[in-house]
């Protein structure tokens, strides 16, 4: 195996982590966002009321695209294993 089709795997790897994991981090971030505005404004500095709306974004943004997410690592994982013998 080359330096560069390793590279390319690294690349495609990394890319497909980053695709898997946006949605579950930008709703986590867009809700944490939204509390930390909230608690601003109302000046309320207390830890877990950023936690608990968090951790509920977060359940409700793996159940909405938890399918998605699944279906995007199996066909990396089949592409890779796939392609083994190509590599070699």
């Amino acid at each position: 195996m080359s330096s560069d089709v390793a590279l390319h795997l690294l690349a495609q790897l990394l890319w497909g982590a980053v695709a898997i994991c946006a949605p579950v981090l930008a709703c986590t971030l867009i809700v944490g966002l939204a509390v930390s505005v909230l608690q601003v404004v109302t000046q309320v500095q207390d830890m877990s009321l950023t936690f608990i709306p968090k951790l509920i974004a977060t359940v409700l943004a793996l159940t909405l695209f938890g399918s998605w997410m699944l279906r995007k690592l199996l066909l990396l994982a089949t592409d890779l294993i796939s392609g083994i013998p190509g590599y070699f």
